[in-house]
């Protein structure tokens, strides 16, 4: 049997466009909103389902100065191509995501493959709530409190073996509820990788939850990953399956475009996109698109906490 693909263009070609086509409407939307008056595009709009409430403890330790972005904003401009390249499309379609049952796949180089269900996820470490900055690549940036734990929790219940080097990560796949796969604007589905230092590393954190409550659809329902002191690239979202593996796997974006994205996605503002600029950024919920810039830190302000992972590293060529 015949399968229809879409038409094979290279990604160089297409992905800006789909980039930039989705920003220019945001910001148009709401720079006329910020001018009139008039609410942004997604005020009153229902997303999904209400969240549970979450218990966890506010680590002292991993908190920050910075005012915490306001939770309408967090929730209703995200980046999730599942569901389209428009800022606004999560909010709107992430609602049809089915969220239960879920289970999470661990395996590769372990020793004791297995799958994890969300109940035993919550279960699986006492739950923190931790006030990360999170920088995207398109100089914008948010500060967060998200609810979870490190992610080397869950990876030292299976055991890594001496052969695993890097962990990957692979996001759900839904068609009848993401419409973004319609699009081979990524080749499907979604990937992400990091180092195994850099999975162990405390700050990396398995997320179930922010501001107190279970993570909505948009925002990566039930699971995610965060890693703040790379940029938002790095955050996959609805996680289905973790490989813990010997060579360096190709994430989605070195696919898409590899001279833009490399596989570390550090946070370094001397190193500009091709596109645009990294030395400064705004805060979304802090003045709209007339918000003043702000200069980027260096590994997004976590350097005393990570630099010594990249020791002797040329963060110019390895982004």
């Amino acid at each position: 049997m015949s399968v229809y693909r879409f038409p094979q263009v290279k990604p160089s070609e297409i992905t800006p466009q789909e980039l930039w086509q989705g920003r220019r409407q945001w910001i148009k939307a709401a720079g006329a909103a910020a001018l009139t008056g008039v609410a942004a595009p997604w005020s009153g709009l229902a997303g999904a389902a209400s969240p549970a409430t979450l218990s966890a403890t506010r680590n002292p330790a991993y908190m920050v100065m910075d005012t915490p972005t306001p939770e309408k904003d967090v929730i209703s401009y995200n980046n999730f191509y599942e569901f389209g390249t428009d800022k606004g499309d999560p909010f709107l379609y992430a609602k049809a995501l089915k969220t239960e049952p879920w289970t999470v796949s661990v395996e590769g180089e372990v020793a004791e493959p297995r799958k994890f269900g969300i109940d035993e996820l919550l279960k699986l470490a006492p739950l923190e709530e931790r006030i990360y900055r999170m920088r995207c690549v398109e100089a914008w940036s948010m500060v967060i409190p998200w609810v979870g734990y490190p992610l080397s929790a869950l990876l030292s219940r299976v055991q890594p073996t001496s052969k695993a080097k890097f962990v990957e990560f692979q996001t759900a796949m839904q068609p009848d509820a993401m419409p973004g796969l319609r699009s081979n604007v990524i080749d499907w589905p979604y990937t992400e990788g990091l180092r195994i230092d850099e999975a162990m590393h405390p700050l990396t954190l398995l997320t179930l939850g922010l501001y107190g409550k279970t993570l909505p659809n948009q925002n990566g329902a039930p699971v995610r990953l965060v890693v703040p002191w790379k940029y938002g690239l790095k955050s996959a979202k609805s996680i289905v399956r973790i490989r813990l593996v010997e060579k360096q796997p190709i994430t989605s974006w070195e696919r898409i475009a590899p001279r833009e994205y490399g596989f570390y996605g550090n946070v370094n503002p001397e190193v500009d996109h091709p596109r645009w600029s990294q030395g400064s950024e705004r805060r979304i919920g802090q003045g709209g698109v007339f918000a003043p810039r702000i200069k980027t830190l260096m590994f997004n302000g976590y350097a005393n906490e990570v630099a010594s992972l990249y020791q002797g590293m040329d963060l110019r060529k390895l982004y």
